[in-house]
């Protein structure tokens, strides 16, 4: 008697799952057919398709309103994949990555648009904003900081003389996986990125320090390569292995846990501001004594936060430097606007790259 009670009461709950289900359907259709008409509104207007601050609206709200069972960061990779059908319904719409498949910078852009927009592969930095600047791609998607390894030098010089702006930034804990088709101790070779090498040392000194270590120019082309071998091994991400054909032989094998790479979201659209925004500016200072330190006056003097100063060597002039500088709020902010007001009369030259929604990493976990 239990057990037909149990498949009763089984039959009951699936019919309310098949209900729920229905309902559902007829929501996301419903919702496909709305976007499709913003689209079209957008297109009329010369607008951009995605707009990354309704991208973070869309997001923050179905976190507030979440009373539920499902984890934060759950329902926010449900929703970036809700808004990836309804872009993938406008054919047209592409994001450039610096590439191959499966590479970290593709799992960002993945993570950022979902999995069903059309993605280009690049294989350079430099590609990837040169098929935004042509309009093959709305969007490009580089890597421009390591917490481990620190900035990404390729990707700061290409805003020197690109005229594309920064629409929002993606954070990203990498895992690097060593992927192979043969047991730990076959193993005599590694193929990887150098970066990877440095951020796995100590794992590889202990476990493989007999291993010849091959650098490649990505991760995902030292999977292709081992994929072919019967003596190698790669470290990549977990998606490579899949898309590869290759085993997980160990995961997690990064020196540091808190190993995490920030990327730019780069295209032509301006956003506007959410209640959490990140600023990034570039200048050149005049040469004299203590010019840095003046540059920074005006923030100082408008008390705004700077989370991150770089700089890099001009290549019109011998010792002549550009300076990276992120901070805290949007550059429609008063306070902002009158410390870059300040710095521009001090510079040799000042461009505001973007003020854009920060990745709230790591939320509801």
């Amino acid at each position: 008697m239990k057990e037909g009670y149990l498949v009763m009461d089984l039959k009951k709950l699936r019919r309310q799952i098949d209900r729920i289900d229905l309902k559902i359907l007829e929501l996301l259709n419903q919702r496909a057919r709305i976007s499709l008409e913003i689209a079209r509104l957008k297109k009329a207007r010369g607008m951009s398709l995605y707009s990354p601050t309704r991208a973070k609206e869309v997001l923050d709200n179905v976190v507030k309103h979440n009373t539920g069972l499902i984890p934060a960061d759950i329902l926010e990779s449900v929703f970036t994949q809700i808004t990836s059908f309804s872009l993938a319904l406008e054919r047209q719409f592409k994001v450039a990555y610096l590439g191959p498949e499966a590479s970290f910078t593709h799992l960002a852009a993945i993570k950022k648009f979902g999995d069903k927009v059309g993605f280009i592969s690049c294989e350079g930095i430099g590609e990837v904003f040169k098929k935004v600047e042509l309009k093959e791609a709305e969007f490009g998607v580089v890597p421009v900081e390591n917490s481990i390894e620190g900035m990404v030098n390729h990707t700061l010089d290409m805003f020197i003389t690109s005229e594309l702006n920064i629409c929002s930034e993606i954070v990203l804990r990498i895992e690097h996986c060593l992927l192979a088709n043969i047991s730990l101790n076959k193993i005599k070779k590694v193929y990887s990125h150098p970066q990877v090498f440095s951020q796995c040392r100590r794992w590889l000194q202990k476990n493989l320090p007999q291993a010849e270590l091959i650098p490649t120019s990505t991760t995902s082309k030292a999977a292709a390569l081992v994929r072919k071998k019967k003596d190698a091994a790669c470290i990549s991400s977990a998606a490579a292995a899949a898309i590869y054909h290759l085993n997980i032989v160990k995961r997690g094998i990064e020196d540091f846990s808190d190993n995490v790479t920030r990327f730019l979201l780069i295209g032509i659209c301006r956003t506007t501001p959410t209640k959490s925004d990140k600023t990034s500016l570039l200048f050149s200072v005049k040469d004299k004594i203590g010019a840095l330190h003046d540059m920074l006056v005006p923030f100082k003097e408008e008390k705004i936060n700077l989370t991150r100063i770089e700089s890099r060597p001009s290549k019109r002039k011998m010792w002549e430097y550009y300076f990276f500088v992120d901070l805290e709020g949007h550059i429609e902010n008063q306070k902002i606007r009158k410390a870059i007001a300040k710095l521009k009369r001090k510079c040799n030259f000042l461009k505001i790259l973007g003020s854009y929604p920060k990745d709230d990493v790591g939320r509801g976990k």
